[in-house]
């Protein structure tokens, strides 16, 4: 073999490596398969007043795109990230906020067809205002499904002032998508500690507790949940969780706590080191982990290269760069 035969063999052998890793691309950066579907993406604008400052403060659709291309994502669901307040003061500037930024991103979808996807925001605190909300972002936008935060204000998603939510969202068959925010119980609990550390995790699994004990999960058994970053500490406590309902909870959960936690779908921005993937995979049915990177807020190089590490099985890693996404969400699939 000459040497500038062997050079192309490396290089095509390089090449076709790579592509284990990342779903195929030509040279005008389009994919030749069906790329990742990213669950957990974010917009930063003005609208909610997030822009401007913090992690993503520079944030475009363009800038999106252009991560979106280099890391082999087809489509990425877009829903508002914190600060969560604009969203849950329960005046009518809430509302107002809500339908800027769902009116943003349902823009997005129109201008780049087939990129973007809408979980639509809610003023969840007005329960008339996200009624009507909902209403709105499925008949109107076409929404893929709905967005709120672990809390609101000294309120857990599963407290009963939020069931006419939930009943609606049930009876559309809704996707929810569950994400952290600054929890109101605990500020500064460790002094200097951010609540990005730990507290949005917590926050997250007081969440899912709180649909799970307060019979949300049970009673509204259509709704869709995906919980964030691998399940924050559910994974690891369900069995604590499961040996320590409260007492009576057999009327509200009647086929028990691990019966509604594996019922639920979990995404993997930023928390697909060993220890939590190997704690998600052990607990959740494959078919319910979904790939999402919290960008513009993470570098999508946090989840990406961690996952490569991993050395998934590839149809197991092909079920949560798409597959399974294509299965919650049918239209993806059929704009293949």
């Amino acid at each position: 073999m000459s040497p500038h035969s062997r050079r192309e063999f490396v290089k095509t052998a390089l090449t076709a490596g790579a592509g284990a890793l990342l779903p195929a691309v030509n040279a005008a950066g389009q994919n030749r398969r069906p790329g990742r579907i990213d669950v957990h993406h974010h917009c930063r604008t003005a609208i909610q007043g997030g822009a401007g400052r913090g992690p993503g403060s520079d944030w475009s659709p363009a800038k999106s795109l252009e991560q979106m291309d280099k890391f082999g994502i087809a489509t990425s669901i877009i829903s508002a990230t914190v600060p969560a307040e604009p969203f849950y003061d329960g005046t009518e500037k809430s509302r107002t906020v809500a339908r800027g930024v769902n009116d943003f991103i349902a823009k997005m979808m129109v201008d780049h067809s087939g990129r973007f996807g809408l979980f639509a925001a809610i003023p969840m605190a007005d329960i008339d205002g996200t009624l009507r909300e909902i209403e709105y972002a499925f008949d109107t936008l076409h929404a893929d499904g709905i967005g709120i935060f672990s809390s609101v204000r000294d309120k857990y998603p599963g407290d009963p002032v939020f069931a006419p939510i939930w009943r609606e969202l049930n009876g559309r068959k809704a996707i929810v998508f569950v994400h952290p925010t600054f929890p109101s119980c605990c500020s500064n609990v460790v002094p200097g500690v951010g609540a990005q550390m730990v507290e949005y995790d917590f926050d997250t699994t007081r969440a899912v507790v709180s649909l799970l004990v307060n019979g949300v999960l049970s009673s509204f058994p259509d709704l869709r949940i995906i919980v964030n970053h691998s399940g924050a500490a559910i994974p690891t406590l369900a069995g604590r969780i499961k040996d320590r309902m409260p007492a009576g909870s057999e009327a509200k959960v009647p086929n028990g706590a691990t019966y509604e936690l594996q019922k639920l779908y979990y995404e993997v921005a930023h928390a697909t080191y060993p220890y939590p993937m190997a704690a998600l995979r052990s607990f959740a049915p494959s078919s319910h982990i979904l790939f999402g990177t919290d960008y513009p807020l993470e570098p999508i190089e946090s989840t990406h290269n961690e996952m490569a590490k991993l050395r998934l099985p590839s149809d197991l890693q092909r079920a949560i760069d798409r597959t399974n996404a294509e299965q919650l969400i049918p239209r993806l699939a059929r704009a293949r």
